[in-house]
């Protein structure tokens, strides 16, 4: 995925850009960077790789070498950025988040004409220089964005840093990411996060309307181009992808996954699942509050029956191989064995994708004397590898476990079942929670519903991007 993190003070704003770029690290593993505008300098950049070392390690020397009363940051887990440009429109730098899913095509279609592009390992173009050079086709920003949301098929949230000292932010067309703006006396700022602001003194000002274009000073923000009506919000940004501290469209992600948990609690209840069950805990960190939630729900005790190694583990997926993600994850895991042996646990994990670490943590558990493992996913099963994003899970719709295991039971012919395989209560969908349990050994299996988890997050349906579950555009 990766965030983004921009301010334009009064006085420097490198200190703010450094630990408000610092606070998106949970969204990206790969590389990070900076920019900043200076009167004297003109624009600045550093951009490093941060696989093997965080980002506050790798810039900790920005201080010295970059200077600017506006300056932007960005995590990626993808391409190298910001980009610096030069182009008729002046010099400025870009960052970008999203996918773009019709690159080629773009490229043939707008800009074939003697020009080139560096290319990045793979041949691949760096989306965010073919953003750059799609903007660069208008007479300004505002015409160059507004072109770019309307032929990229994908996602594009956009931050630019002028060389005024401004920073122009456009979040993607139907706002499936999130774009807020904060304030404080000397100076705004623009970020993906509104936590990473508020720790550094801004309040909020506004958060961002779907394809909607805005210019920030250390006077004010200006809107360029009005917010679009239709929104369809990532629904995985407060199952998953958000930091609890996080707030989008006036949803907590915190708050939302206590509830979540609790509908979950709720069903189980009311279908008499998993009542013998002694102590309920997360798969952690992300499943550990929708967990809380289910234990506040059902009065089962809440309990962290093994606890999560991170003082020098780097995350889990950050590895590229499946078989290294699997090693370290397994290496995190320090049980507590008082709080194991002999003991009915149900887990609640954010969500399951492939299922591989999941079945190392459940034998592990089994390993250290657990009588039966429970499992509950925070969120339906995911049908449909994500097209708007650059979820670095799973990339293939054939990496999922759900259409796995329906390729086990049916075929190819299965595929023209998904939603009866995601329904509980038909022949399908409990011959899937079934085969998922043998494989991966658990006592037992529930997903939440899609209802349940639009219930939980509180926004109307039409508003959230569910596409990784049942499919809908």
């Amino acid at each position: 995925m990766g965030g983004f993190f921009g301010a334009v003070n009064k006085s420097d704003a490198m200190e703010d850009v450094f630990f408000g770029t610092d606070y998106h690290s949970h969204l990206g593993t790969r590389r990070g960077g900076m920019a900043a505008f200076n009167k004297e300098i003109g624009l600045q950049r550093e951009i490093h790789n941060i696989q093997n070392s965080p980002f506050r390690t790798k810039f900790e020397k920005v201080f010295e070498e970059m200077q600017g009363f506006a300056a932007i940051g960005c995590i990626s887990d993808f391409e190298p950025q910001p980009l610096l440009i030069r182009s008729r429109l002046g010099a400025y730098a870009i960052c970008n988040i999203g996918i773009i899913n019709n690159a080629e095509e773009l490229i043939e279609n707008y800009l074939l004409g003697g020009g080139y592009f560096d290319s990045m390992t793979g041949g691949n173009v760096n989306p965010t220089e073919l953003i750059a050079a799609l903007i660069n086709q208008k007479e300004n920003f505002v015409e160059g964005i507004r072109f770019v949301q309307e032929v990229v098929k994908g996602t594009t949230t956009i931050i630019i840093l002028t060389d005024k000292g401004s920073i122009i932010a456009a979040r993607d067309k139907v706002g499936r990411l999130p774009i807020h703006v904060g304030k404080k006396e000397d100076g705004y700022c623009v970020s993906f996060e509104s936590f990473a602001y508020q720790k550094l003194g801004y309040e909020d000002e506004k958060e961002l309307g779907p394809a909607e274009i805005v210019e920030i000073t250390a006077d004010g923000c200006n809107t360029l181009s009005p917010a679009g009506k239709e929104m369809k919000i990532c629904s995985f940004l407060w199952s998953y992808y958000g930091y609890p501290n996080s707030t989008y469209e006036g949803v907590n992600v915190e708050v939302m996954r206590y509830r979540n948990g609790e509908i979950m609690a709720a069903h189980d209840k009311k279908v008499g699942n998993a009542e013998d069950v002694d102590y309920v805990g997360g798969v952690p960190d992300s499943g550990t509050p929708h967990a809380i939630g289910y234990a506040n729900g059902s009065h089962i005790p809440f309990a962290r029956a093994f606890i999560k190694y991170t003082p020098t583990w780097a995350r889990s997926f950050t590895p590229q191989k499946q078989i290294e993600r699997n090693k370290i994850a397994k290496m995190k895991q320090v049980p507590v064995g008082d709080l194991i042996k002999d003991k009915n646990l149900l887990f609640v994990d954010d969500s399951i994708v492939r299922g591989t670490q999941l079945k190392e943590t459940v034998d592990f558990l089994y390993d250290n004397g657990a009588k039966s493992v429970h499992m509950r996913s925070a969120c339906p099963p995911i049908m449909y590898s994500c097209k708007y994003l650059n979820f670095s899970r799973a990339t293939d719709q054939m990496e999922l476990i759900a259409r796995q295991i329906i390729m086990q039971l049916e075929g190819e012919e299965g595929f023209k079942y998904l939603e009866e395989y995601s329904d509980p209560f038909t022949e399908r969908g409990k011959n899937l929670r079934t085969a998922i349990c043998e494989k991966l050994n658990f006592a037992s299996l529930e997903f939440q519903s899609l209802e349940g988890i639009i219930e939980a997050i509180g926004l109307e349906p039409c508003k959230l991007c569910t596409y990784c579950w049942n499919g809908k555009e």
